[in-house]
């Protein structure tokens, strides 16, 4: 347990990037090693890298909402486990949306924390980044298909997500079967676990 304090210690003090990054280095992770449930995103946004808490903004709100939680239950660090491909704010790119995670902060830290999670049962991976380190080679060509083949993820304890933002409202109209399929198994896996 002592081992697992001081790299959380270690993680939440890095400042391996610092200078790509546009408002410093503010590591956002929360798990305890009794954690059943992992939920891999992107990295964090202004709003969360401000506050420190993950998913503290509309994002987080929709996933509370896919996931059937409450923010007591969803910040409950000893039964979820929060922790980005990129752990601080990655700035904003050329189109003026975030920029994509910080490619150092899953080589460098996400085996090692892993590894003092042994009671994980259940990864969401939330958005491409998470999908693409976690499924590999087993991902489909788009987002897309790779969510709508959740079934085939779940049994290794694996469900690919699309990110909960509010860009992607056109997305779930588009794909009726998110919410019709995948959100109640979603919501029973999560009970279940909980």
């Amino acid at each position: 347990m002592a081992a697992f304090g001081r790299l959380l210690k270690d993680v939440r003090a890095c400042t391996v990037c610092a200078a790509q990054l546009p408002l410093g280095p503010r590591p956002v992770v929360r798990m305890a090693s009794s954690a059943r449930l992992m939920i891999i995103g992107q990295a964090p946004g202004t709003k969360v890298h401000e506050s420190g808490i993950p998913w503290d903004d509309r994002s987080g709100d929709q996933l509370r909402a896919w996931l059937g939680l409450d923010r007591d239950v969803f910040y409950d660090e000893t039964r979820i486990a929060i922790m980005p491909m990129g752990f601080c704010y990655p700035g904003r790119d050329a189109r003026g949306g975030d920029s994509p995670p910080r490619p150092e902060c899953a080589p460098l830290w996400h085996d090692r924390l892993l590894a003092h999670l042994p009671g994980i049962e259940l990864t969401l991976l939330v958005g491409q980044y998470a999908q693409a380190r976690y499924l590999g080679t087993r991902r489909k060509s788009t987002l897309t298909a790779t969510v709508q083949a959740w079934a085939e993820y779940l049994p290794g304890g694996l469900l690919p997500l699309p990110h909960p933002s509010w860009r992607n409202t056109g997305w779930q109209k588009r794909q009726p079967w998110f919410a019709a399929d995948l959100l109640p198994v979603l919501r029973q896996q999560v009970a279940r676990l909980l």
